[in-house]
């Protein structure tokens, strides 16, 4: 699988920063200022996953690769990674600047199910470009996070929270599609929210002997509830795809990440992604992104 960053092995990238994580009941918070902690060009992070959550305020020119899409950030926007999902940051600019937190989930488990909202579920809603008249109303709230930090008020964790959930909630409602699906308005919209649930609890595939479940329209259905052409129905109406394109473009996904962060054989990826024939899998590949799981690895590598 692709290397899984643990906090000790970030810090020990950055050693002029003091603050080290700490193991306690609360978790591990923390946040930086980007042009403080800039890695040389030459020794950029590899695309890899992270032990923690990882929320940015970034201006600068660069390429953000997660999962099995390449985002191009020409000015500024924010940034929500989590542990589930491979990346890494491609700097373009020299010239960066901005924030970042990191956080544990336990820093949240007594108070938010930070894993379920949506910008932490869904690559689409997990990176915000922002125009330059909004960025100065971010800048405020990560400033006040970083001073905070530093402060020795006894509640600040709890300030601390409530300053990032102002910034994940304020990223939501930019993106209202989302939001209407958390809350699940009308029928269609709890359908289609319950399904997408379904659909990334299966993810990521972390060993070569776990097999996909659900994969297919009708094996959702059952586990719905639902008629199949009813769950195809809301789907339709909220999403404007099927439930096959939905599963599909989902399988697709995780086998280019496994193809990318992993050294398993096309067999075994197919086997892990419900394909009982490699030969199958590999028709499915090259239909969906016109090239095989093989060049496509190679392509990768290159």
């Amino acid at each position: 699988m692709a290397t899984f960053v643990e906090l000790q092995t970030f810090y020990k990238n950055f050693p002029s920063q003091s603050s080290e994580p700490v193991k306690n009941e609360t978790g591990h918070f923390n946040i930086f200022k980007i042009e403080d902690i800039l890695l040389p060009k030459s020794k950029q992070a590899s695309y890899s996953r992270r032990s923690f959550y990882k929320v940015s305020l970034i201006t600068g020119h660069n390429k953000l690769h997660y999962a099995d899409k390449c985002i191009e950030i020409t000015a500024s926007a924010l940034v929500f990674t989590n542990p589930t999902i491979p990346y890494k940051w491609e700097r373009i600019s020299e010239k960066q600047t901005g924030y970042f937190c990191i956080f544990t989930e336990p820093f949240f488990n007594r108070f938010e199910n930070i894993k379920d909202y949506p910008v932490f579920q869904f690559i689409d809603a997990a990176i915000i470009p922002l125009a330059a008249h909004e960025v100065p109303e971010y800048n405020e709230l990560f400033l006040k996070i970083f001073n905070e930090l530093q402060s020795d008020y006894i509640y600040k964790y709890d300030l601390l929270r409530n300053l990032l959930m102002e910034i994940v909630h304020s990223a939501q409602k930019r993106q209202p599609v989302y939001g209407r699906m958390l809350a699940g308005s009308n029928a269609s919209e709890r359908i289609t929210a319950l399904f997408a649930e379904l659909l990334e609890r299966q993810f990521p595939i972390e060993l070569n002997y776990q097999v996909l479940k659900l994969n297919s329209p009708s094996a959702f259905a059952r586990q719905l509830n639902l008629h199949v052409n009813h769950l195809n129905k809301a789907l339709k109406e909220i999403s404007g795809k099927t439930t096959s394109q939905l599963i599909n473009e989902r399988i697709l996904q995780e086998a280019k990440i496994l193809l990318r962060s992993t050294n398993w054989t096309i067999n075994e990826i197919a086997w892990s992604l419900g394909f009982e024939e490699p030969n199958h899998f590999s028709a499915f590949f090259k239909s969906k992104a016109m090239i095989s799981p093989n060049k496509f690895r190679q392509s990768a590598i290159d």
